[in-house]
């Protein structure tokens, strides 16, 4: 027998009710479910075969509610914050089969959630350039995995895994050989992080960086964890730089994860010379419309505009050391805008972007940076000269010991 919740005014409970009414309503749920405020009266538990969530939205219970949860299912239930909404726990939110506990509302937003058991840890693997690296990140100990190529993560225990991705940072343009002008920086490659459960050997794609040169410049290569149609994590590469005469639209770069540098004006026409905007990073910085590149725009700050005879510097990249340990490593940063005649070429982001050039061709970003391709100068000549490659991808995939 369970009790009768909520009790109203003018209620009579028997006795039997009274010696059970610890007892609380099971309420199955075969989906991804919210909780409502009557759920404080029940026993909420998840029946699914695949994954599903259970999520807490803000200012619905109010402080010192308890609202237990359990999965029963085969499927892992994940308690989910909604928008505005904290839950801390020192287990793990997601439950595996015959998991449970419960939730405390501490306030209108936030919460405790008390794990009695079945929480999901985390899993262990093999995979990418070598053996995994012990490391200690904020008093928690780690090994993480490199992959700087397409490979297979070798799962060897089901579980949680931190994964960083990088894509492909963009390629840089041409500079036009009419004396003055300097083509713009790649964009750097997108970077997403998330904590995702594997439970089988997993493909880590890495993008590749685009092209550059005196041709059609190329965006980076989308980086993802999964294969096409069953992708699990994933970010779309940097944008490519522009350059007159070359590109389609001659001088404005494209959109990507961080936008890409603005080239001159094609013979000092009237089209935009603005850099491209970007999607998860920053947006690239405008060229000259008669003389040079902008910087491609960096995961962490706008690629610099063209000024005083100089390209523009690449924006600043992502410091992956928060996620690996050790000294400051930056990744995605923006390529550097081509120089005009006299002057000179922008550096590339945090040192990674490739810098762009004046009396030589931009230089190409290093590999598995996924930072942009510094822009092309020329030589005061008729002669233009080309832009660097982006810099392929990264992936690391990290889990606690």
């Amino acid at each position: 027998m369970t009790t009768p919740f909520p009790f109203v005014a003018g209620q009579v409970l028997t006795a039997a009710q009274l010696n059970d009414i610890q007892n609380l309503p099971i309420s199955d749920k075969t989906a991804s479910y919210t909780l409502l405020a009557t759920d404080v009266f029940k026993r909420t538990i998840m029946n699914a075969a695949g994954a599903t969530t259970i999520t807490v939205d803000d200012a619905i219970f109010t402080v010192g509610d308890v609202i237990q949860v359990a999965n029963k299912g085969a499927g892992t239930c994940t308690i989910t914050a909604g928008a505005g909404v904290t839950i801390n726990t020192s287990g793990s939110l997601a439950l595996a089969q015959y998991g449970g506990g419960y939730l405390l509302c501490l306030s209108a937003s936030t919460f405790t959630f008390f794990n009695l058991g079945g929480g999901v840890s985390y899993g262990t693997a093999t995979g990418g350039i070598g053996s995994p690296v012990a490391v200690t990140i904020g008093g928690v100990d780690y090994e993480y995995l490199q992959f700087n190529s397409t490979g297979t993560l070798t799962v060897t225990k089901a579980g949680l895994f931190d994964v960083l991705v990088v894509a492909g940072g963009g390629g840089a343009a041409l500079g036009a050989g009419n004396g003055f002008s300097g083509g713009g920086g790649g964009g750097a490659g997108g970077i997403v992080e998330s904590t995702i459960y594997l439970s089988a050997d997993t493909t880590m794609t890495i993008g590749g960086g685009g092209t550059g040169g005196v041709g059609q410049t190329t965006m980076g290569n989308y980086s993802s964890v999964g294969v096409a149609g069953d992708r699990l994590l994933g970010v779309v590469g940097g944008g490519a730089g522009s350059g007159a005469g070359i590109q389609i639209n001659p001088t404005r770069g494209t959109t990507g994860a961080s936008g890409a540098g603005g080239g001159h004006g094609a013979g000092g026409g009237t089209l935009s010379a603005a850099g491209a905007n970007g999607i998860i990073g920053y947006n690239g910085g405008n060229g000259s419309q008669t003389q040079g590149g902008g910087g491609g725009g960096g995961f962490s700050a706008v690629g610099a505009n063209f000024s005083g005879n100089n390209g523009g510097a690449g924006g600043a990249g992502y410091d992956v050391s928060a996620f690996i340990g050790g000294s400051a490593l930056f990744k995605a940063g923006g390529g550097g805008g081509g120089g005009s005649n006299g002057g000179t070429g922008g550096a590339g982001g945090s040192s990674v972007g490739g810098a762009g050039g004046n009396s030589t061709t931009g230089t190409a970003a290093a590999a598995n940076t996924g930072s942009g391709g510094g822009g092309g100068g020329n030589t005061g000549t008729t002669t233009g000269l080309g832009g660097g490659n982006g810099g392929s991808g990264i992936i690391y995939v990290r889990f606690k010991v």
